[in-house]
């Protein structure tokens, strides 16, 4: 059997991961229009119109056109899809159909690598799943079913699962690419190649190494690493199996909300760059921001460096095989060990004043400003000018370790397909089966640094009326000080979780029903301690400079309390099901709708929370406290023929929730429902190819523990998402444009100050002047748009400082590839 067929056949009597879509080929290599195979959380193949679940795919092709500077970036693509992608190459906020944005990360998509997850839950705090993933040369597709059966073919999905595909190197071939920033500072090489080694066996490997400054000017090399993946295959009667590995080794900056001017009104605000500090170009990150101080997890003295940004280490290995053993029936099984770490380290600004006023409230009335670092360490400054605009900022430091977030993931399924009277039916069940370690130290710290840009950030210190310094070399306190020294934390938990599933498919003429379940049940067990309520004050002093004495900043210092660990200790389950059904009115005109119930199990988001007992880590509330639940119906309408598809689907989502923010520390405990319209399409003649999508949501938040929030719009849910890519290729070159935008949206629950509008444009261009040689020119965010995805403060405060977080500015890439 050609491993192809073989794979099709798998996938789609298996499930494949709950998002797998194979294309069927004509020898250019472009999609055969109307033979697109779905086997994306379906019990058997069936072309897309066939199909009772809202799926989509991105091309090798595309990816390579766009060369989006994130995956968050790139799934941006997908219909449906909100993702919050200017944080830098992880750390992106990924929603999908009006389920709120209530977390940072991605809580009710899970991202996967080859079917199987990346982590466990998709926002684990400051570790989220898009950290420790790089999309390069060696992806040949994206795909993602959104709503639906997701909720049934993997755990924690319950609103999309969005995989990426790896190339495996049936078919001989590869490349090299070297490209290089020419208005920014960037240095990249990528690569894969692929091929039979046998008749019976082939592999592919493919990676990236990338340096420099990138798109925000910081003024030191802060994108510096890069990955390697391998897999090899090997077929045999009835079947293959496949190893697999990926080293990833890289480091970013990861952009936190900035200082922005805010002039006019909550409903009509006037969004404005200060002077000297760019939001869409600059950062608070900067090479005169000396190393921060602080306690470990074990309470000893260490440094890190600001500069450290996101940093992340991941090494995994996976076996994939699949056999037929005779009588139509087929066992699949995937396995995958992840060892991933790092750190997370980034300035946040508490909040930003006049430097008098940022000065005064540290040291008191009458205090004075001393620089502790750059070029002008040792002077006093004039506050009235300081920075070029007379200002400061208080600074809290996200400075937390990812000792371990490795992930083991197991699944097995088996499959039969067989003959009903007047029709067929595909059977699948199978068992699945994850643990997820956390393990982490937040070891967060105060300072106070100037607001500029270019590089120029540097730390100050605060001289009392009296003439004494209250700060240490910047360093307000070793905790987070401007937050009430909360949040001083480490926590090492083991997630396991284990989900009998089932499906059922029916297909009697142009009728096809589906039916499938799951039963997510597991546990957590591990330790947490941290200076919060419940553990002690946690509040102490040491001698960090080792002088004797202790000096104000040092009498600020957080300890974790050791010795009052308190356990976590606790068993949950939740239930999964979906129904569907697809009907043929033509060839090219088909009907569906489905409903689904689907959960997600919360894990180390609900641990400071009142969900977890503080004596023996049960859950004295029950499952409600650590499992949200969502709710979804979906009904649409697909066209497909004469090089034109079009897809549409109505929605409901009803989401309930327990959710936590971080600082201050605050329950949330909230209900939303969101109706809309999902519209999606494509139509190509010739060279000439146009896909389009948008997406209209609107949302309400039914219930909430702060009634003055009920009926409002969750926050950061605009109206309309939209996103299109209009493409003509020739023999020799390939030209096109994207634009990706969305409505105006609330900062936050209250719904008093708005983000305003934007849409991003992108644009490609690929010349191939020889066989074998492509030169190509990427401009993302073509006319330099700003663009804030999120913003900190609810209303505009009275000195019209607002902290929030744009999208990059225009950035243009040049490259050189050889094909082989």
């Amino acid at each position: 059997m050609k491993l192809r067929t073989a794979l099709c056949a798998s996938a789609a009597l298996s499930g494949l991961l709950a998002a797998t879509t194979a294309f069927a080929q004509d020898t250019s290599g472009e999609t055969v229009e109307g033979e697109e195979i779905i086997v994306t959380a379906v019990a058997r193949g069936q072309n897309r119109i066939e199909s009772s679940v809202s799926v989509s795919a991105i091309g090798a092709e595309t990816i390579a056109n766009l060369a989006a500077p994130s995956a968050a970036d790139l799934v941006r693509q997908i219909p449906g899809i909100r993702s919050e992608a200017s944080g830098g190459e992880g750390n992106a906020n990924i929603a999908v159909r009006g389920i709120p944005v209530s977390t940072g990360g991605a809580r009710y998509i899970q991202l996967q690598e080859d079917g199987l997850p990346i982590l466990e839950f998709g926002d684990i705090i400051f570790g989220n799943a898009d950290n420790f993933l790089r999309a390069d040369r060696s992806v040949a597709r994206v795909e993602a079913v959104r709503g639906g059966s997701a909720s049934t073919f993997a755990s924690n999905a319950p609103g999309a699962v969005i995989n990426f595909i790896s190339k495996t190197g049936e078919t001989e071939g590869g490349a090299i690419q070297a490209s290089v920033g020419l208005d920014f500072e960037s240095y990249r090489l990528d690569f894969d190649y692929g091929g039979p080694l046998a008749d019976d066996l082939y592999f592919h490997v493919g990676g990236f190494y990338r340096t420099g400054e990138g798109p925000r000017n910081i003024g030191y090399n802060g994108y510096d690493g890069g990955q390697i993946k391998a897999n090899i295959t090997k077929e045999f009667d009835g079947g293959y199996i496949r190893f697999s590995a990926k080293y990833l080794d890289d480091t970013t900056p990861t952009i936190l909300p900035q200082p922005v001017r805010v002039t006019g009104s909550n409903a009509s605000p006037n969004y404005q760059a200060i002077p000297g500090f760019d939001p869409r170009t600059d950062s608070l990150y900067s090479p005169f921001l000396t190393p921060a101080r602080s306690l470990d997890g074990n309470n000893n003295p260490a440094s890190y460096d600001f500069r450290d940004g996101l940093s992340v280490q991941s090494k995994t290995f996976g076996i994939e095989s699949e056999i037929d053993v005779g009588g139509g029936w087929t066992l699949t099984n995937r396995f995958r060990f992840s060892d991933n770490s790092g750190s997370f380290q980034s300035p946040f600004p508490a909040g930003v004043d006049s430097a008098q006023a940022v000065a005064n409230s540290i040291g008191g009335a009458g205090s004075s400003i001393v620089f502790a670092s750059g070029p002008n360490a040792g002077q006093t400054a004039n506050a009235a000018n300081i920075g070029g605009n007379g200002l400061l900022t208080n600074v809290v430091v996200f400075n937390t370790r990812l000792n371990s977030l490795d992930n083991v993931t197991n699944d097995f399924r088996v499959n039969k397909s067989f003959d009903i009277g007047g029709g067929t039916a595909n059977f699948t069940s199978g068992f699945y089966l994850s643990r997820q370690t956390v393990d982490t130290d937040w070891l967060w710290t105060s300072h106070v640094q100037t607001v500029q840009g270019d590089g120029q950030a540097v730390l100050v210190d605060i001289r009392n009326a009296g003439g004494q310094i209250v700060t240490a070399n910047g360093t307000v306190g070793y905790g987070a000080t401007f937050f009430g020294n909360c949040c001083r934390r480490s926590y090492d938990v083991d997630y396991s979780t284990y989900a009998p599933f089932a499906s059922l498919s029916v297909e009697l003429d142009r009728l096809t029903i589906d039916a499938s379940m799951r039963y997510d049940f597991g546990d957590a067990s591990g330790t947490i301690t941290g200076a919060d309520a419940g553990f002690g004050v946690g509040l102490g002093s040491f001698d960090f400079d080792g002088n004797g004495t202790i000096n104000p900043a040092e009498g600020q210092t957080s300890i974790l309390p050791l010795g009052s660990a308190r356990p976590v200790n606790y068993s949950f389950d939740y239930f999964s099901f979906s129904l569907g059904a697809n009907y043929l009115l033509t060839d090219d005109l088909g009907i569906f709708a489905r409903y689904s119930q689907g959960g997600r199990h919360t894990a180390d988001r609900s641990l400071f929370s009142p969900a977890v007992s503080t004596t023996d880590g049960s859950l004295p509330g029950g499952d409600a406290g650590v499992v949200a639940s969502v709710d979804q119906l979906e009904v649409g309408v697909k066209y497909q023929g004469n090089g034109l598809s079009l897809f549409a689907t109505g929605f409901f989502a009803k989401t309930a929730e327990t959710n936590v923010e971080l600082a201050p520390l605050e329950l949330f405990d909230s209900t939303y429902e969101a109706y809309g319209l999902e519209l999606e399409g494509s139509y190509r003649t010739g060279p000439f190819m146009l896909s389009a999508g948008a997406t209209w949501t609107d949302a309400e938040i039914k219930d909430a523990l702060d009634a003055s929030v009920i009926g409002n719009t969750p926050r950061r849910q605009a109206d309309l998402v939209y996103q299109a890519t209009a493409q003509y290729e020739a023999d020799m070159f390939t030209v096109g444009a994207n634009v990706v935008g969305t409505t105006e949206s609330f900062t936050q629950d209250s719904n008093q100050l708005t983000l305003p509008a934007y849409a991003q444009v992108n644009a490609f261009l690929a010349v191939r002047p020889i066989e074998r040689i492509e030169l190509g020119l990427n401009a993302t965010n073509l006319f330099n748009a700003t663009g804030f995805t999120e913003a900190e403060e609810g209303s505009i405060p009275g000195n019209g400082f607002v902290r929030a977080r744009s999208i990059a500015g225009r950035t243009v890439l040049a490259s050189v590839r050889f094909d082989f």
